[in-house]
């Protein structure tokens, strides 16, 4: 069967005369698919995302949409569809094979692998990385209490090498300053800690009771308490003001955009801050759109006018 695809339409521009290779007309559809993946499930990363550039843009919507595509797989949606635990697994060993696959070929039929192995391979991405965050996501198919040791092990694959990750994709712009990497390094990961922290907080309700896991060490989540609640909001503002530190080495664009979602989950700490710990296990908390405007407005001002005063 052939198909013409020579010629590429584009949804801003009309039709245009700049003929494509069936690859490249492959791998630019690959990322609107991804493209589409961001909007659809977070609002937030979405509009920090809107700070970048458009190089930057599409390659943090490429990794986000793989992190997702793989954490939808062990938190339902393959439950949902019928899978057994073990079916899951399986299923998210092939998605592993095939990323590791793309990783070197720079192809994938799947069109989300595809289009982040386009940016893993560009940026600097590796196995290094992407078999820590399978790991961790393995391990919510088959660990439903943790210590303190696989605790942090969790964190590291399921939250820190995806902010190492997206730091690959900053450095790699023409704008970044070299050096200081193990400083930016350490803030990218504390800042990806502090989301992952976050989120335990803002899922507390639906992990216990519709999971099945306690990802607090020695804790019944039936018992959780203010205090413990207040010692988990303590532990993430630390994570958050130590990643502040790492947020002006960053090119400006990245350094908008980082500070955008900084200021989001600053916020939803606060928040989580103010809400009984008895509340917690009943709703999410949530942001409200004017207010993540707000924080874009103050996050963008902030970067700007301290790049003007060096």
């Amino acid at each position: 069967m052939s198909h013409d695809t020579t010629e590429h339409s584009s949804a801003k521009t009309g039709p245009r005369t700049e003929r494509l290779t069936p690859l490249e007309l492959y791998s630019a559809t690959a990322r609107r698919s991804a493209g589409v993946v961001i909007s659809a499930y977070s609002t937030s990363f979405s509009l920090a995302c809107r700070m970048l550039g458009q190089a930057s843009r599409t390659h943090i919507a490429n990794v986000y949409a793989l992190v997702r595509l793989v954490d939808e797989v062990v938190d339902g949606v393959a439950r949902e569809a019928g899978l057994s635990v073990a079916a899951t697994e399986e299923a998210l060993d092939r998605l592993e094979a095939e990323t590791e696959a793309a990783l070197l070929s720079g192809y994938s039929t799947n069109m989300i692998v595809h289009a982040f192995a386009c940016t893993a391979r560009q940026c600097g991405i590796d196995s290094t990385l992407t078999r820590p965050f399978f790991a961790s996501m393995r391990k919510d198919l088959t660990v439903s209490d943790h210590d303190e040791a696989s605790l942090d092990t969790y964190i590291y694959g399921s939250a820190e090498v995806v902010g190492l990750m997206c730091l690959k994709v900053f450095l790699s712009s023409p704008t970044a300053n070299a050096g200081q990497n193990a400083e930016v390094e350490a803030a990218a990961r504390r800042l990806g800690a502090a989301f992952q922290k976050v989120n335990f907080l803002r899922d507390l309700a639906s992990d216990t009771s519709e999971l099945g896991r306690s990802y607090f060490p020695g804790l019944d989540p039936q018992d959780f308490s203010e205090e413990h609640k207040d010692q988990l909001v303590a532990e993430i503002r630390a994570d958050l003001n130590a990643a502040a530190q790492g947020i002006p080495l960053l090119p400006l664009r990245a350094a908008v955009a980082v500070s955008v979602a900084h200021g989001l989950f600053s916020e939803l700490n606060t928040q989580l801050d103010r809400t009984s710990a008895a509340e917690l296990l009943g709703r999410r908390v949530s942001v409200a759109p004017l207010h993540k405007a707000a924080i874009a407005v103050r996050a963008l001002s902030a970067q700007t006018l301290t790049r003007l005063r060096r």
